[in-house]
């Protein structure tokens, strides 16, 4: 279809789950795909090559999102290699759970730098860059707790709610130049986050489902190639859920 011939996307954290089905979707659609990775070399080169191969241009950055320093780096090389960013999704996330009484400094700091102040970093890096370019979609990858809250996710659960509200902020900000913001709220999606619960825990979430299955990263990443795209150029400041009718 094409729906995104032409744009430039930066996507982070995108070598497995929901980050990686994004970028393959966005190169399905023509974009061209920058994106980051944290550890794995040979996965970032692994989806360079699959990218590659539908005929789009692609450039895996290693990059820690927690870090303001090499998030600014970061968009300053994107734009060298590639002239532009039309758009972001910051996906990159971490999970530290435990009940509030039992988590210590260092988890809640842990998932709130690299959920949360990881947006600040590379926000404040690329939403100058798409003012200047007089247009541009951020997209955030928040989730249904960042809404509900969810007992033993306390540091989690803040984390998404901040991106919601941080989403809503840049897109009062920044819609003038052109720029909008939303987020994505994705519910029970079957990534390696969820791949460690017993049989009997993911049954129990699939009941609580409307469609009565678990979302996959393909899910989400249908809602993020419509954000991305100019079929959605009217929409900004929203948070759209992705959760199969998750019930309360």
């Amino acid at each position: 279809m094409g729906l995104l011939a032409g744009k430039v996307a930066l996507i982070t954290g995108a070598t497995r789950g929901i980050g990686r089905a994004i970028a393959l979707k966005y190169a399905q659609e023509g974009a061209d795909v920058a994106f980051t990775y944290l550890s794995s070399a040979s996965a970032a080169e692994e989806l360079t090559n699959e990218l590659e191969a539908l005929g789009v241009k692609a450039v895996g950055y290693r990059s820690d999102a927690s870090s303001y320093e090499e998030a600014h780096t970061l968009v300053g090389e994107v734009q060298k290699t590639f002239g532009k960013i039309d758009i972001l999704v910051h996906n990159a996330g971490i999970t530290r759970d435990t009940l509030l009484m039992r988590m210590s400094e260092e988890m809640w700091d842990a998932v709130i730098n690299t959920n949360l102040k990881s947006a600040f970093n590379i926000t404040h890096a690329v939403a100058p860059v798409m003012a200047r370019q007089r247009g541009g979609s951020i997209i955030y990858m928040s989730s249904v707790v960042g809404i509900g809250g969810n007992a033993g996710q306390a540091n989690y659960s803040a984390s998404k709610a901040g991106l919601i509200a941080l989403s809503k902020s840049v897109a009062k900000e920044f819609g003038a130049r052109g720029v909008r913001a939303n987020c994505i709220a994705p519910g029970f999606i079957q990534t390696d986050m969820t791949a460690v619960l017993s049989d009997e825990i993911r049954a129990s979430f699939v009941e609580n489902i409307s469609l009565r299955r678990a979302g996959t990263p393909e899910d989400v990443a249908g809602v993020a190639l419509f954000l991305g795209s100019d079929l959605a150029g009217y929409v900004t400041g929203q948070t759209i859920a992705c959760c199969g009718g998750m019930k309360g």
